[in-house]
């Protein structure tokens, strides 16, 4: 992973002091501070702060207007200001229960959806682009050819769709993955998002992973808006699963709130659509699907009701399939797609220096003469071609083996032709 400095950090938004500078409806607040309180019994203010989101001084008043109301009442006081715990009266809890029935959303408050278009826009600005040293150093030692280097790191930096494709254990999936490691900085990314009187939950913990520790970062991340995370770019990979349904919002009736789809999710980071013409979606409806975010970088999308909006959704997309685009998709939609990039069967020095790299990971000599036999007797003889997944895999299986046998791996002729046998069928019965 290419590391972060601290001045790449976005400016989290300043912490409300108020209400009102939530951007939020104070009704919603004081539903989601008595949900919470009906969940927890009796709740400590620190405690709620931090399933809220909120800083003290905003749960204060949202707290102060509910008791107000006589709907929460202080159930025990420390020394402190702060050293408080709430708990629901008797309307209070038959109130929470009526809006846990009609909204069961609980979690962090949400950020407006104008405050999130807003620090979209600021990022798009403040984040680093992709330069030459950087691919040179990412795929210093992956092997593959320089044009190849030289048309991914292009459409990186120019923030263009790229299309891997080739046959099958060409390296596509794994040269599409390595993409996200170029993406330097970092990003804010709300918990959730309040689109009118909806929610959408948009941070997920397997995509927005935390940035590595710097000096002063996190004192950083604790002096701005709570409703925000501070988040290395995330990458987003979508398989042949892939149907038009995942790329709308959907309803998590649990949850009471809706669930951002995945290019949302990638906004300033990698979308990867793997194994392209193998989705339920047809491949050019795909990309009809996405034109919008293709062309624009912008996406829009609609709440059932019909209220539709559009927020700037500037990710990187990067497909890959092992089937000839042309047959694909038509002209229009292969335009739309920035940069094409073919993966084939490696040059022979480039293979065996890939073989030598995995014999080093897994501890292993190199025997060249070993390689040579794999080169010239059964990739040769087989018509095999020299696709980049096969080394980890043949070295992989010859540690295997050993590992069962309780010997020591070791490459020549017997073992190479074990592996070997293990992954191609002859066609015998």
């Amino acid at each position: 992973m290419i590391d972060f400095t601290d001045d790449e950090q976005p400016l989290l938004p300043a912490p409300p002091r108020t209400v009102r500078d939530t951007g939020l409806e104070p009704a919603l607040l004081a539903e989601l501070a008595g949900k919470a309180l009906l969940g927890a019994g009796k709740c400590h203010l620190s405690v709620l702060t931090g399933r809220l989101r909120l800083s003290i001084n905003v749960l204060r008043e949202v707290l102060d207007g509910l008791q107000g109301e006589q709907l929460v009442e202080v159930a025990w006081r420390g020394d402190s200001d702060i050293d408080v715990q709430y708990q629901l009266t008797g309307i209070g809890r038959q109130r929470a229960a009526e809006w846990l029935e009609r909204a069961p959303y609980v979690g962090p408050a949400p950020v407006p959806l104008e405050a999130w278009r807003a620090l979209l826009q600021r990022q798009a600005l403040q984040l680093p682009p992709v330069l030459a040293a950087d691919v040179a150093s990412l795929f210093a030692d992956d092997c593959l050819p320089p044009r190849i280097h030289e048309l991914v790191g292009a459409a990186m930096h120019a923030g263009r769709s790229v299309c891997l494709y080739g046959p099958s254990g060409s390296g596509k999936t794994t040269l599409a993955r390595k993409l996200g490691r170029l993406l330097q900085g970092v990003v804010a990314v709300p918990y959730a998002v309040a689109v009118g009187s909806a929610i959408i939950q948009l941070y997920d913990a397997a995509v927005h992973l935390a940035p590595p520790p710097l000096p002063g970062r996190a004192s950083s991340a604790r002096s701005g808006d709570l409703r925000w995370l501070l988040c290395q770019r995330p990458v987003v990979q979508l398989g042949a699963e892939l149907d038009g349904a995942m790329l709308d919002l959907r309803h998590d009736a649990a949850g009471g709130c809706y669930l951002a789809p995945p290019q949302l999710k990638a906004c300033h980071g990698l979308l990867i659509i793997d194994d392209l013409g193998r989705q339920r979606l047809p491949a050019t409806a795909l990309l009809n699907r996405l034109a919008q975010l293709l062309d624009t970088g912008t996406e829009r999308l609609a709440l059932p009701g019909g209220h539709a909006f559009s927020v700037p959704c500037q990710a990187a997309l990067a497909f890959a399939t092992s089937l000839a685009p042309q047959t694909l998709l038509d002209g229009a939609a292969l335009r739309r797609i920035g940069y094409k990039v073919a993966l084939g069967p490696l040059p022979e020095a480039s293979y065996r220096s890939l073989l030598r790299q995995q014999c080093r990971a897994r501890g292993m000599e190199a025997d060249e003469a070993a390689l040579a036999y794999l080169v010239g007797e059964l990739h040769r003889g087989s018509g095999q071609p020299l696709l980049a997944s096969l080394p980890r895999e043949i070295v992989a299986r010859v540690a295997e083996f050993a590992g069962f046998a309780g010997t020591v791996p070791s490459l020549n002729p017997a073992t190479l032709d074990q592996a070997w046998s293990s992954m191609f069928a002859d066609g015998a019965v």
